[in-house]
């Protein structure tokens, strides 16, 4: 997504003492507030340095060189693999999917040994010869959700590239104490002159221009012809004057707090989730025109030495243990595709179940996705990359 906070690549001491190379116990979820973010990431710069890439070592056999977002090598996630295969891990990060590609295109090959990546970017990294064939039988993915048994982003000419490691939906967040649900389950709502002012934008154009995709009436939103772009431009630039301005990560939870924005599309629970249990009037709703996924994908990098150990560095994560890992960092609200995770985590944190809407038997995340009413996030199918790009920056110098 994988969209992670950039202030924190964190580690909270307290889940480590309790969790790392111990059975998952029930708990409840610590502060996912932007306060608590901020606070977690005292600890960050030593546990960094200890986790650091370095090309030295890449010839290294006890050391997983991983390329990654941010906060991926935190020990609460990797610990107990680090354990049992008595290795380390060595995380070089990325933030965005255009800086991932740059970094693993200037890397010698055998330099990394797995990728994480969002999805829409598999195509890409699949095309250019980065990424090993995976041998589905490998992997657990019959315990996932029958939806990603075949995700059709990781898969190309009945081949297997990728296995997904967690995902999220994303939609329309707002603020409860201005708007009541009924008055946000349309995107128009960015229109109305109530939200004069008060649209806030993630500053990354694939989710942004998405959502008003979807606002235009277009399922999938990333399939346009020439003729449907031009409109989505023109219904973008139509909401320039209900802007209320353009934000990083770490500006959008200062100003969905202070009041700067009352709604921001784009973006979702793994931002409003955190808020909203530390007390702020905030949540994320998937209005009628649908909604986006966000998908982590890992993969095992072309020319590694090492593909058993990133072979088993996957099959760890789609785990049910590794899966819970996943879903309960503390700094970054995820769902995750595995069926046993899912049990796995109701049977040992009910609480953190609920909240992160992963009850079996109960309404849960992929009720949206069931309906139809979730899209995957891709790259522009029908227009470059750069076309995209080039109408976002001209919304913002409006």
């Amino acid at each position: 997504m994988g969209i992670v906070y950039e202030a924190v690549h964190a580690v909270i001491a307290c889940d480590l003492d309790q969790h790392e190379g111990r059975p998952m116990q029930k708990r409840f979820l610590p502060d996912l507030s932007r306060r608590g973010f901020l606070r977690a990431g005292a600890g960050v710069a030593a546990l960094a340095a200890s986790s650091r890439w370095s090309p030295a070592d890449a010839d290294e056999p006890n050391v997983l060189n991983y390329l990654s977002w941010p906060g991926n090598a935190d020990p609460y996630l990797v610990g107990e693999f680090e354990k049992q295969n008595n290795c380390k891990i060595r995380i070089k990060e990325y933030v965005g999917g255009d800086q991932m590609l740059a970094v693993i295109n200037q890397s010698p090959p055998g330099s990394f040994d797995v990728v994480l990546a969002d999805a829409e970017y598999m195509h890409l990294l699949r095309a250019a010869d980065y990424l090993e064939e995976l041998d589905p039988a490998d992997y657990p993915l019959k315990d996932f959700w029958p939806e990603f048994q075949k995700f059709p982003l990781h898969w190309f000419d009945g081949k297997l590239y990728g296995v997904m490691s967690d995902f999220g939906y994303l939609g329309l967040s707002y603020n409860t104490e201005v708007y009541k649900p009924d008055e946000v389950g349309s995107y128009e709502a960015m229109w109305k002159p109530k939200a004069k002012g008060k649209v806030g934008f993630f500053d990354w154009y694939l989710p942004s221009m998405g959502t008003v995709s979807l606002a235009a009436g277009n399922h999938p939103p990333f399939d346009l012809s020439d003729a449907a772009f031009a409109a989505v431009k023109k219904k973008l630039f139509s909401l320039k004057s209900q802007a209320s301005g353009f934000y990083t990560i770490a500006d959008i939870f200062s100003s969905l707090t202070n009041g700067q924005a009352h709604l921001v599309p784009g973006i979702g629970e793994w931002i409003t989730l955190g808020l909203r249990m530390s007390g702020k009037p905030l949540d994320t709703i998937i209005p009628a025109e649908g909604g986006l996924q966000w998908t982590e994908s890992l993969s095992i990098a072309k020319g590694t030495k090492k593909r058993d150990l990133a072979r088993k560095f996957i099959q760890y994560t789609a785990s049910p243990d590794g899966q819970v890992r996943q879903a309960t960092k503390v700094d970054n609200k995820k769902s995750i595709p595995s069926m046993a995770g899912w049990k796995l985590l109701n049977d040992t944190m009910p609480k953190e179940a609920q909240i992160l809407r992963l009850e079996l038997g109960k309404p849960n995340v992929m009720d949206e996705y069931k309906k139809g009413r979730i899209a995957f996030r891709e790259l522009p199918k029908k227009q470059k990359i750069e076309d995209w790009n080039d109408v976002w920056s001209e919304f913002k110098s409006l």
